[in-house]
């Protein structure tokens, strides 16, 4: 299996394996989408190939900390309903992985709200900016997608110190590649 990894920023990827192919798209939804669908439109082995997002996460709910592979992912910033009383279907809910709990919100507000906090912690374990739109580009694309973020902050008050917490992160999730690496052989390409 070829591997290319997908994070939001720098920050994120600092401690990515040497060797392993990386795609640092930017911040947001729009961002994302675009990069990785340009990417895998003209990756030469996308029939081969497994992306892997990695990055930071707010927790929607007290007490999550760590490192989360995520199953589902949701759109949580679209107008869902509205679309569906039109009779069409906003896809607004991917699933990555049945067997992975983990539920990830995603949308373009950063979110510090505690009355959006709770509402998302209604839906979602975990809130980001991106993984949506990467799952739905790779399912597009059809390429297999494993997203995995690692707590930086509580989706509050204290998200405004994520800046601080990125590092730590990055770490974490580099050493999870390392493992995935390690355990599958996945190719370095």
């Amino acid at each position: 299996m070829d591997l290319l990894v997908v994070a939001a920023i720098e920050a994120e990827a600092a401690y990515v394996p040497a060797g392993l192919p990386l795609l640092v798209t930017g911040v947001g939804k729009t961002l994302a989408a675009v990069q990785v669908t340009r990417t895998l439109a003209t990756h030469p082995h996308r029939d081969r190939l497994t992306v892997v997002n990695i990055g930071t996460a707010g927790a929607l709910r007290d007490g999550l900390a760590g490192t989360f592979e995520i199953g589902t992912v949701l759109n949580h910033d679209l107008s869902a309903e509205p679309i569906r009383r039109l009779g069409l279907d906003p896809r607004e809910r991917l699933v990555i992985d049945e067997s992975l709990p983990t539920t990830l919100a995603s949308g373009d507000l950063f979110v510090t709200d505690p009355a959006v906090r709770a509402r998302l912690a209604e839906r979602a374990d975990l809130v980001d900016m991106e993984g949506y739109a990467i799952a739905l580009a790779c399912e597009e694309m059809g390429v297999p997608l494993r997203m995995v973020k690692h707590v930086s902050d509580n989706a509050d008050e204290t998200a405004h110190d994520w800046s601080a917490a990125v590092d730590g992160c990055a770490r974490e999730l580099g050493a999870w590649l390392h493992d995935l690496v390690e355990s599958d052989g996945a190719a370095r390409s």
